[in-house]
């Protein structure tokens, strides 16, 4: 059975690096969210024995999506000189232990996913693809063969998101994920969509007419006063739907020798562990071969509505 993890690297960083406290080494220099990323990619190995792995990055350079709109992801922070110093150890951590990286300029990382996972499962015929991400925007991908893996507590508590759970916590099939967008917009991207227009209505409409299209193709159908919002804000609408729609055809292409988890450098990895003083790291290592391939297919999670929630 041949098993792909797809792992968003900027948003399983920046998760641990807000989801742990401190920790630093004795010349000062941070590494909470390094830690926290080799745990969570330590636990989806032992747990899932997958066969090929990837990690895909942001580039720092403008994606598409900041051409179509010059206020995409314009509120967000300048990152912290500790958090990148991080990212900078992880990749080069990465590189050594030959794990496979993809990135590229004028892309974001959720892109990258979304093409190698469509070339996954369709001409490279694998079994599974799990992406490891807290992007809500990712459930899009979401599929009899995709699936998504997000924390929901800490570094190791985590959900699995397959076509029913996507449906029981938000009433819409996965590729329906973007027209919800569309309509509710997305504060962390900056950018709206139809003004007055919340989670519950969206997913009413949705419901009636199936897609942002053909919402406005029954205009008439619809409550003369959202009716009236649909109209004005047409145009931002139509523009979100864009921004939130994931690439499926990014200039890339995934040879599968090149991401087989066999690859990976165990010694240089126990070897990282130990100079970053990783001592749990380094007794979950030694204790778990890492086996891969051997597993069985990934099932769903069982969580409480107050754990969904947190997503």
């Amino acid at each position: 059975m041949r098993k792909l993890v797809l792992v968003d690297g900027n948003a399983i960083v920046h998760r641990a690096y807000h989801a742990l406290p401190p920790l630093s080494k004795k010349d000062g220099q941070l590494t909470n969210a390094v830690y926290g990323f080799f745990s969570m990619v330590l636990k989806i190995i032992s747990d899932l024995a997958p066969t090929h792995l990837i990690v895909c990055f942001d580039r720092p350079a403008p994606t598409f999506r900041k051409q179509l709109y010059v206020g995409y992801q314009a509120t967000r922070p300048k990152m912290e000189d500790e958090l990148s110093s991080q990212f900078k150890i992880i990749h080069e951590i990465l590189e050594k232990i030959n794990v496979c990286i993809f990135e590229l300029d004028g892309f974001e990382a959720d892109d990258l996913i979304g093409t190698i996972s469509k070339q996954a499962v369709g001409d490279l015929n694998f079994d599974q693809v799990i992406i490891l991400t807290g992007d809500r925007d990712m459930l899009q991908l979401v599929n009899h063969k995709v699936f998504i893996l997000a924390p929901i507590t800490g570094v190791t508590k985590m959900i699995l998101f397959d076509e029913e759970k996507v449906k029981e916590k938000y009433g819409l099939e996965p590729h329906q994920f973007v027209d919800y967008k569309s309509l509710v917009g997305d504060s962390s991207d900056n950018y709206p969509g139809v003004t007055g227009i919340g989670p519950k209505g969206a997913a009413d409409l949705i419901a009636r007419f199936h897609t942002l299209e053909g919402i406005y193709a029954n205009l008439g159908e619809i409550n003369p006063k959202t009716a009236e919002k649909l109209a004005t804000d047409a145009e931002q609408a139509a523009m979100a739907k864009k921004l939130a729609t994931i690439e499926l055809e990014a200039p890339i292409s995934f040879k599968p020798e090149e991401a087989e988890l066999s690859k990976l450098d165990r010694k240089v990895l126990l070897s990282e562990f130990e100079n970053w003083s990783f001592n749990s790291l380094i007794t979950r290592f030694r204790l778990d071969k890492l086996t891969t391939g051997e597993k069985t297919q990934v099932k769903k999670q069982e969580v409480s509505d107050d754990q969904l929630n947190l997503l």
